[in-house]
């Protein structure tokens, strides 16, 4: 796949990028698009069914900790330095009306 100059302006205003209308510099813009487009289309010829999909480099696994409760039972400590509080619950300001 290949672009022209047309194609590179138009590019240039979907992507909001200003664009001398230069012919020089839309010719080299032209060229770098697709010197890009070659690469791209050199990668799709790779061959990838052998290759599973991972999510890093390098294998790891994450430390998982058991899901149990540590910490709490004492809602009166929790709440003893606010503003405000009732029924060992914060109160905030209303924000809806």
């Amino acid at each position: 796949m290949s672009v022209d100059i047309q194609t590179v302006r138009r590019i240039a205003k979907l992507a909001r990028i200003q664009v001398s209308e230069n012919d020089a510099d839309l010719e080299s813009m032209t060229t770098e698009l697709n010197a890009i487009l070659n690469w791209v289309e050199q990668l799709e010829e790779v061959d990838t069914s052998n290759v599973s999909p991972m999510k890093s480099a390098v294998e790891t696994s994450l430390f998982q900790r058991a899901d149990k409760v540590t910490d709490g039972g004492y809602p009166e400590k929790i709440v003893k330095n606010a503003p405000r509080a009732q029924d060992n619950m914060f109160v905030v300001p209303r924000v809806v009306e």
